[in-house]
Parts: structure tokens; sequence; C-alpha cells
């Protein structure tokens, strides 16, 4: 069984250290976190082994980013950029319930957790986060570092562009691409193109303001599994 860590010690991390335990496809170390006051406790059972560095001293273990949320969509993207691992050391996660065809792709570091489906031809990113009940259609293409909350449903030959995030509950039309970096808000639906870099919300969605992600610019180059054309 390969060993594994999982960087982050939050919501999304436990969620998914739930799904290595279920899926039993690694021994799961524990947790990696740079906070300190977490370093040598437990998470849901599972332990904080100390910061994020510690990851290249592990290595014999797959790592997997957990981090992120809609104030802080890139936090993944940096601490990819700060890692500088090569591809070969992030693990895939896909949680039992997950149904992934297999006309589908998905890259390294990326997760899909419970129940969510991929249905033909999907080709999902690096380091992507796929949470539960998420519905990706025929054709659909999601780059690299973006990430799909909870039931989320794009429809057939829809993409989401590099670091996109796409709130609970948003619909995206068939045909339509979310842009880099922007984000879309919870029960939105997207029914025409959505530009880099901004926030779109309601239904239909409209733009609300400009994305105001750190330095996008920087993060916008390829890196690990690189943006899907």
């Amino acid at each position: 069984m390969n060993e594994l860590v999982i960087i982050g010690a939050g919501g999304f991390a436990r969620e998914t250290a739930q799904a290595v335990q279920d899926a039993g496809e690694f021994k799961l170390l524990g947790h990696l976190d740079d906070k300190p006051d977490l370093h040598g406790t437990e998470v849901d059972g599972v332990p904080v082994l100390g910061g994020c560095d510690l990851v290249h001293e592990l290595t014999d273990a797959g790592v997997v980013i957990c981090v992120g949320n809609p104030r802080d969509y890139a936090a993944r993207a940096r601490l990819v950029h700060r890692f500088g691992l090569p591809a070969e050391r992030y693990a895939t996660v896909i949680h039992p319930t997950a149904s992934a065809s297999r006309t589908s792709e998905v890259g390294p570091g990326s997760v899909l957790l419970a129940h969510c489906v991929l249905t033909a031809a999907v080709r999902v990113g690096a380091h992507v986060a796929v949470m539960p009940h998420v519905v990706l259609t025929h054709d659909d293409v999601v780059e690299d570092y973006a990430t799909l909350a909870s039931g989320v449903r794009l429809g057939g030959g829809a993409r989401l562009a590099q670091g996109a995030y796409v709130g609970s509950g948003a619909l995206v039309r068939e045909g339509t691409t979310v842009g880099a970096w922007s984000l879309v808000g919870m029960g939105s639906a997207v029914l025409g193109d959505v530009p880099p870099g901004e926030v779109w919300v309601g239904s239909p969605a409209r733009r609300l303001r400009a994305a105001d992600e750190p330095a996008l610019e920087q993060l916008a180059t390829r890196t690990v599994g690189g943006p899907l054309t």
C-alpha cells in the first residue's frame, strides 16, 4: 500500500482523509499544516505531523494538497509553486462512491469526493477539487486548480479554465466557459461565458465585481499537469 500525506488540516483536508480511508488505496500517514498549534494533535483521529515543508523529508509518500476556500481559492496553486515537486509525487484520490467513466481523465493531485459523476470523455486537470454530488457531463474540461463545490452541475462541453471556483449548487450551461481564476457564486445559473478574473452571481449569473485573488497573473503559468488545451 502506498503512503500518503495530506497538505492542510481544514475541512477539505478532513473530507479527503475520510475518502482515503474509505477507498483503502493508500496508507494515510497524516496531515501537514503550517499552523503550529495543530502540530502533534489529531483531527478526526488522523495526526498532524508538522509543517507543510516536511513534504520534502517524507520522500516515499505521495502528496495531495487540500487547502482553499472562496476567500483564497488560489492557495493550492501557491503551494504547488512553493514545493516544486515533480508530478509523480502527487496522488489522485477518488472516493469509492464516485463514478468516473473509462473515457474520462483525472490529473495528479486531484480529489473526487463522494457521489460525484464524470459521464463521458471528461477531462479533469491537476490539483482540482471536486466536492460531493458534482456532475460533469460529456466532454467537459476542468483545468488545473479549479474548485467545484458540492452539487455543481456542468452541461456538456462546458469548460472551467485554470483556477476557476464554482460555488455550491451552481449550474453551468452546456458549451460555456468560466474564465481563469473567476468565481461563480453558490446557486448561480451560468448561461454565457464568464471572463477571466471576475465574480459572477445570481440566476442568470451576472458580473458582480473583479476577483480579488492575489497575484493571479503570477499563478496563471504552466505548472504540474499544465492547463488543458
